[in-house]
């Protein structure tokens, strides 16, 4: 089973964009801290949010927030600019909790209390 859940910030603002077949695309990246002090490492996430609620969450997810997510992860080779081999670290994320997000001050502020997924119909599937 591949499953991963992490928690970590948004390092610029969600991206809404459609496919061919009109199917949304809310792309995000969220940085994962591991470790403390002058030894902490950042890793760069890049995730996809699909369908209704990427829509939803699309203006939501603002550079700075700390949200929750759980999805399949993967590594995705690539080719870069300069012909040298690359990898991308990607989720297919499955779901998003809103965990809060930076104010003017740079002070976590708390997340709204709705729940914006209470919008979503009902009859839509969420595997």
């Amino acid at each position: 089973m591949n499953n991963l859940n992490a928690t970590g910030r948004l390092g610029q603002d969600a991206k809404l964009s459609y496919t061919a077949n009109q199917d949304a695309i809310c792309n995000f990246s969220v940085s994962l801290t591991a470790g403390y002090g002058d030894k902490a490492t950042t890793t760069w996430l890049n995730c996809s949010l699909w369908g209704k609620r990427g829509e939803i969450l699309a203006p939501m997810l603002l550079k700075g927030t700390q949200i929750g997510i759980t999805g399949e992860i993967s590594l995705r080779p690539y080719k870069a600019k300069d012909g040298t081999e690359k990898s991308s670290l990607e989720c297919r994320v499955g779901d998003v909790t809103l965990l809060g997000g930076k104010s003017e001050g740079g002070v976590a502020k708390p997340a709204k209390a709705a729940d914006p997924m209470d919008s979503v119909e009902s009859d839509i599937p969420f595997n």
